[in-house]
């Protein structure tokens, strides 16, 4: 690569004034530009960007935070985040926390260090003290997961609303008795998505049975198969589970079909996010999709306006219920 010394000596002038010409080309005198302009194309250099924008204490880079790659949930989204952010000159990196402290800490040095822009945060694990601390001097946004209790700008949709038109089109099929696969409760969807499936039970007035409630401790599908597997080995089987995740429920719908029972005639799944593989389970599986590439999309355009200094405000988006061949109809 083509180096600005070379560049300079080729030109003969000095590394400083070919600096000035790249960062503003006016203040350098007309003979001199037309020099340094001419050993640019001869010698095909390139700046570099990321140099540049360090010097003028800019970044064009966004950080995004998730958990894990594992969960294909979040694909759509990044996709959002990417094609948004590429569009207005912005690139992003990706970055796996693992619900790691220090590895947290080490992308929010990025910020602080003016090495990237702003955050855009899906890590449901990350320190609720520190993340407020972050966004009270740098560029945040929050995106599917937030805190409810928090003042940072989040864009997501209404995890109990979801949850209880999932349960109650569940109820409309003509289900009366209706288990709950759900997440740990210390994430905020896990315990919305969990009043919204109590609220359409007790509004029908059927019975929440908490040993027809369980816990799985992520969101894999093998977690799925050992929870169907515990609810097999019971006396008596609900004719219908609400899951929280899509990952949980093909889990569970793939274990019940080992076991020989049909799906939808003798058990019927809901899921939660439509990723894509819900499409492709045998049945397919019906879910409460979310609007994932536009939560994407939306959390990308929120935190650069907020790096270009303007006000926003959190957004829920629509979700929808998309009926397949797992639930009764």
């Amino acid at each position: 690569m083509v180096t600005i010394q070379e560049v300079a000596k080729s030109a003969k002038v000095s590394v400083a004034t070919v600096s000035r010409y790249l960062n503003n080309p006016a203040i350098v005198a007309a003979k001199t530009r037309k020099r340094v302009e001419q050993s640019i194309r001869e010698l095909n250099y390139e700046p570099s960007v990321l140099g540049r924008n360090l010097r003028k204490s800019e970044s064009k880079l966004l950080i995004v935070l998730i958990p894990g790659i594992s969960n294909p949930f979040y694909t759509e989204i990044i996709d959002g985040i990417e094609d948004t952010a590429i569009e207005v000159g912005y690139n992003i990196l990706l970055c796996q926390t693992d619900s790691s402290p220090d590895r947290e800490g080490a992308y929010f040095n990025l910020v602080k260090n003016q090495l990237a822009a702003g955050i855009i945060s899906m890590d449901p694990t990350v320190d609720r003290q520190t993340i407020n601390e972050i966004a009270s001097e740098y560029p945040l946004v929050q995106c599917s997961e937030y805190d409810e209790n928090g003042v940072i700008s989040y864009v997501s949709i209404d995890n109990e609303a979801a949850a209880y038109e999932g349960v109650k089109y569940l109820i409309e099929s003509g289900h009366t008795e209706i288990g709950m696969i759900n997440s740990v409760e210390k994430f905020l969807y896990a315990r919305e998505r969990k009043r919204g499936y109590i609220k359409a039970m007790k509004e029908a007035g059927l019975d929440v049975r908490e040993d027809w409630i369980y816990t799985a401790q992520n969101l894999e599908f093998e977690s799925g198969r050992s929870v169907m597997q515990k609810v097999l080995n019971k006396n008596y089987l609900p004719s219908a589970f609400f899951s929280v995740s899509d990952i949980l429920a093909i889990g569970m719908m793939n274990e019940a079909v080992n076991q020989g029972l049909g799906v939808p005639e003798d058990i019927s799944f809901i899921g939660f996010d439509n990723i894509v593989f819900s499409k492709m389970s045998n049945p397919r599986l019906t879910t409460i999709a979310q609007p994932m590439y536009e939560m994407g999309e939306r959390a990308a355009r929120m935190l650069i306006d907020k790096i270009d200094g303007i006000e926003v405000e959190s957004v829920f988006l629509d979700h929808e219920i998309v009926v397949r061949e797992s639930t009764k109809k």
